[in-house]
């Protein structure tokens, strides 16, 4: 079979395996930190606000629509390009989370049909309103979606295979879905639906990519049982990384696409999947081997501590009944 990268190269991924996770774990906790004191940037979609989808006079740019509004006082209005230029079909939100908000989308309307050269060149597509009420509805259901699917895969992980590769696996997801967050907080990036729907899909890629190096882990622990665990699972990534960079760049190219040409609608969904490629690619192979390395560990010095109290009762049983 022809392997564009070997699998049987020799890369020592896992003799800094405590590194990797304390480099995870201090970032994970900047991004927790960042959370309180910066926060996300929440769409309308979780805070409230008006979302209309208008088709304007040929002449009007994205500036002119600007300046329109702003004369109307709505100059936070966010103005994204829909399809093609020559289309001149563009998306107007506004953040509201106030009274007003019902009459946000009447004040848009009316201030780009007073400003056209006739009211008809002026089409309204769509008009959307979301109550900050609504918006906080909206923000506590994703939450409890991204927690039923890490909670669902926790489930399966262990079902599927055992005690020591559950939590790496969710662990590994979180780790992936927290580190984009963070992106998101430090350049400001607006979080909405399309960008939790693009996390909740991240989740799953990621989680197949953890699997496939899981699967290999199990099956070289049954054919190499005098291995130690950091042997058996630096030779199970190794024979899994070309799979997984291979699907790690083919996915990486279409989402590239889907950001350049998939219009500016589509580009918060394209961004969120290109950064979590990087980062889940980078768990797979550091974060869920690691935390399998540090868990096999654990059990194995319990079981050791576990026998040798079990000798010393055997030892002491004898003492006993000669006192008695």
């Amino acid at each position: 079979m022809f392997h564009i990268i070997s699998p049987n190269l020799k890369i020592d991924f896992v003799s800094r395996w405590k590194f990797w996770i304390s480099l995870s774990g201090i970032a994970i906790l900047a991004v927790l930190v960042l959370f309180f004191t910066k926060g996300l940037n929440y769409g309308i979609d979780f805070t409230g606000g008006a979302e209309v989808k208008v088709k304007v006079p040929d002449s009007w740019t994205t500036d002119s629509i600007r300046n329109v509004l702003s004369e109307k006082g709505l100059a936070a209005a966010k103005i994204i390009t829909i399809g093609a230029p020559s289309d001149h079909e563009f998306l107007i939100r506004v953040q509201q989370d106030s009274q007003e908000i019902a009459t946000i989308a009447t004040s848009i309307t009316q201030a780009l049909e007073s400003a056209a050269p006739n009211k008809s060149d002026v089409t309204v597509k769509s008009a959307d309103v979301v109550g900050p009420s609504a918006g906080g509805v909206l923000r506590a259901n994703g939450l409890l979606a991204a927690f039923y699917a890490l909670l669902s895969i926790l489930i399966y992980v262990a079902i599927r295979f055992d005690f020591r590769f559950a939590p790496g696996a969710v662990l590994a997801l979180f780790h992936d879905s927290v580190l984009v967050l963070g992106v998101f907080m430090v350049f400001g990036v607006e979080f909405d639906l399309t960008v939790l729907a693009a996390l909740l899909a991240l989740i799953g890629y990621s989680n197949n990519d953890t699997i496939i190096v899981y699967d290999r882990v199990r099956e070289q622990t049954k054919l190499n049982p005098s291995l130690s665990i950091e042997q058996v699972v630096n030779m199970s990534i190794n024979q899994t990384l070309g799979r997984t960079l291979m699907t790690s760049f083919l996915t990486l190219v279409t989402v590239v696409a889907l950001y350049f040409f998939g219009g500016s609608v589509l580009k918060p969904f394209a961004l969120t999947y290109i950064i979590g490629i990087f980062v889940g690619t980078y768990s797979s192979i550091f974060i869920a081997s690691s935390v399998v390395i540090a868990l096999t560990h654990y059990q194995e010095k319990k079981r050791k501590s576990g026998h040798t109290k079990k000798r010393r009762q055997v030892k002491l049983a004898p003492e006993a009944h000669l006192g008695m």
